[in-house]
């Protein structure tokens, strides 16, 4: 931002104007003022940067606010407390002439003690802290990574873990990170000046982004390493024993913290959201929180009724009687053996069918024979 520029005298708007007012005159000027319908004047161009650069910063209500704050305190000169000046260090500040008697000067504040003005000022004029405040805002959180996993069915029901190999970035195992060959020495990236961040847009108000050539680190070697050709980073491949909840069902999902992408220039890792598929079960099925287990029995049992075992989920067997004359598709139910989940259970539902011998012996079928005969039946 040029010294002394007015943000509100380039859009042509007051101070008190509203956020729609100022959307409108700046999409008014934008039109007026683009490139692409200006190429034979070579001065629209900088007319339009410095309105997008205006509007960058009205736009934004939290910028906006920053910005009232610091034109208020005569940053801009010529603009509030009527026209106070930045005074040099030791100077005896702005003279006050007529209509000044509220002026104020740098020298009048502490800076660094009046909310976010303290990191404005700093990274609009520079020093140090500018650069400690643009380094800071260059640490990004690692990219989120999402995963399907395909887990058995029994794993879900009850929970448990299951191992998922994942493919991540890890430190350089040669260079430990620091992107260098053997040898070579580190020097401050000529790119950022060894900020470690570049500036897209112009003015204090531009937006800071990771340096892509030292990526975000500040500083570059006068040698890359060979095996990760300077990013300090390389593909890994490791397993991870994720834990699965009871009663996960397919589509479900976990967030495991830290565990995703690697952070640049230092920020935190992203996360990995894993998404179950639960895979069939020969045995089980799943309503809700019950369980259904299908469980065959002969004609003879179920015209005669049989006691037959079955599995519960966490492999106990249970005996329940068939009584005589049940029908194929009749359930039983065993309480409580189903599902937990969030303090409720369900229950274990034993579904019956009947099948049929695909051949019989002689004295089976003579037996056969013999029931349909007594029954009055005709074949």
């Amino acid at each position: 931002m040029a010294n002394g520029t007015d943000f509100y005298a380039v859009l042509g708007v007051s101070s008190s104007a509203t956020a729609d007012e100022i959307k409108k005159q700046y999409r008014r000027l934008a039109k007026q003022y683009h490139p692409d319908t200006n190429q034979n004047d070579p001065k629209a161009a900088d007319r339009f940067k410095e309105i997008s650069e205006a509007y960058n910063v009205l736009g934004d209500a939290e910028k906006r606010k920053e910005y009232d704050d610091m034109r208020r305190l005569g940053a801009f000169g010529g603009v509030g407390f009527g026209g106070a000046r930045a005074s040099r260090p030791g100077a005896g500040g702005a003279s006050r002439g007529p209509g000044q008697a509220g002026a104020g000067t740098f020298t009048d504040f502490d800076v660094g003690g009046i909310g976010g003005l303290g990191d404005l000022f700093s990274s609009m004029f520079g020093g140090a802290a500018g650069a400690r405040n643009a380094r800071s805002r260059s640490s990004e959180k690692g990219q989120t990574i999402e995963q399907t996993v395909e887990v058995p069915f029994r794993i879900a029901a009850a929970g448990g873990k299951v191992p998922v190999e994942l493919e991540v970035n890890e430190e350089c195992a040669m260079c430990r990170g620091s992107g260098a060959a053997p040898g070579a020495q580190i020097k401050p990236c000529g790119e950022c000046s060894g900020r470690g961040v570049i500036s897209f847009g112009q003015g204090s108000f531009a937006v800071n982004r990771p340096c892509p050539v030292c990526m975000g680190r500040g500083s570059v070697p006068t040698e890359r390493c060979g095996t990760c050709r300077g990013t300090g980073e390389a593909r890994a491949r490791r397993t991870v024993n994720i834990t699965v909840p009871a009663g996960a069902e397919s589509g479900s999902k976990v967030r495991l913290r830290g565990q995703g992408g690697k952070g640049a220039a230092g920020g935190q890792a992203g996360d990995l959201v894993i998404t179950f598929s639960v895979l069939p079960d020969r045995f089980y099925k799943r309503d809700g929180l019950d369980l259904i287990a299908t469980v065959p029995i002969n004609i003879a049992q179920a015209t005669l009724g049989s006691r037959v075992s079955v599995k519960t989920l966490d492999g106990k067997k249970v005996a329940i009687r068939i009584p005589a004359g049940t029908s194929a598709g009749r359930r039983f139910k065993i309480g409580g053996q189903g599902i937990e989940k969030e303090g409720r259970k369900g229950d274990l539902l034993v579904e019956v069918t009947i099948t049929v011998p695909e051949s019989l012996t002689e004295a089976q079928e003579k037996a056969m024979r013999d029931f349909a005969e007594a029954s009055g039946m005709k074949y």
